[in-house]
């Protein structure tokens, strides 16, 4: 008798776009298709960990009680190694989602980090997973970094955003994955209203007339230092993404269109989830098609 294939969900970076693997996550369990493992980076171990752990219903109502205040009551500034020390984040995740060891999870679960002094990537598979998440989650420059035995680790998307090889290297022989950047950089976005707004770049360079240059004034003032940091690793974890992609492509790409929602709009998580449904809506076809049975 064939072994049944093991499905695998690799679970990309992207902040706050990552409340999308919420949504995700709800539409193929009620669709009937559960994972044998996970591998998740950044916000994708943060939810993944949450699913596999069984609570995925705590993670979800907590996203959706965040708002502008509480984000930013879970901002411990500091300015050694990062603009946030992410003790009060960590804290959080410990006390009401994972506290936990690999181990002692129904589903199996890998998080990503990156090797501060080496650049290696990190699979990060025994432990606590809190301290994992906290690692896999430390953007750099944003979070402070983690230590862990004896390196410093930030954020997995410094080299692997999303973790297909990962996946392949647990066992998994069909791998569903999450891109959360396809629909960023590069692209119209729509602003709150739904109107358009121009692409990314043009979001933080300014506009002139070339006609009347020295008359013309920039239509909008530079980017903060906090926008300009989350701008590049935006197009930093974009590009790696689809490099590693092409070589390490997944049975099925999931794409959230999540261009209208910032870095750090974690307050829109309602969005975020309901986009994450609509993705697996428009491919269930293909999700079907590439599984067995």
């Amino acid at each position: 008798m064939a072994r049944r294939p093991r499905i695998g969900f690799a679970l990309g970076a992207g902040s706050a776009r990552g409340w999308a693997h919420i949504g995700v996550l709800r539409a193929l369990t009620e669709a009937g298709i559960k994972p044998d493992l996970i591998a998740g980076c950044s916000v994708g171990a943060f939810v993944g960990a949450a699913f596999a752990a069984a609570r995925l219903d705590q993670v979800e109502k907590w996203a959706l009680g965040i708002d502008r205040r509480r984000m930013f009551k879970l901002a411990d500034f500091g300015l050694r190694g990062g603009l946030i020390k992410g003790e009060r984040i960590n804290e959080v995740f410990r006390e009401q989602f994972v506290e936990s060891k690999f181990s002692e999870l129904p589903i199996p679960l890998a998080a990503v980090a990156t090797d501060l002094h080496t650049g290696q990537e990190v699979w990060l598979r025994e432990g606590k997973v809190s301290d994992a998440i906290a690692a896999s989650i430390a953007v750099p420059g944003l979070f402070r970094p983690v230590r862990h035995e004896d390196r410093y680790l930030v954020d997995g998307s410094v080299v692997n955003p999303i973790p297909v090889s990962l996946c392949r290297a647990m066992g998994a022989d069909i791998v569903l994955a999450v891109d959360l950047g396809s629909d960023i950089v590069g692209r119209h976005a729509r602003d709150n209203n739904g109107t358009r707004t121009g692409s990314f770049l043009s979001k933080v360079l300014p506009r002139y007339n070339p006609r009347s240059e020295r008359q013309a004034e920039p239509e909008l003032a530079p980017p903060s230092l906090l926008e300009t940091l989350m701008g590049a690793i935006n197009i930093m974890q974009l590009r790696i993404a689809r490099s590693r992609l092409a070589g390490e492509p997944p049975d099925v790409l999931l794409t959230p269109r999540l261009g209208h929602l910032g870095l750090l709009d974690y307050h829109r998580a309602e969005l975020a989830i309901g986009e994450g449904r609509d993705e697996v809506a428009r491919m269930l076809p293909a999700i079907r098609n590439a599984i067995p049975g």
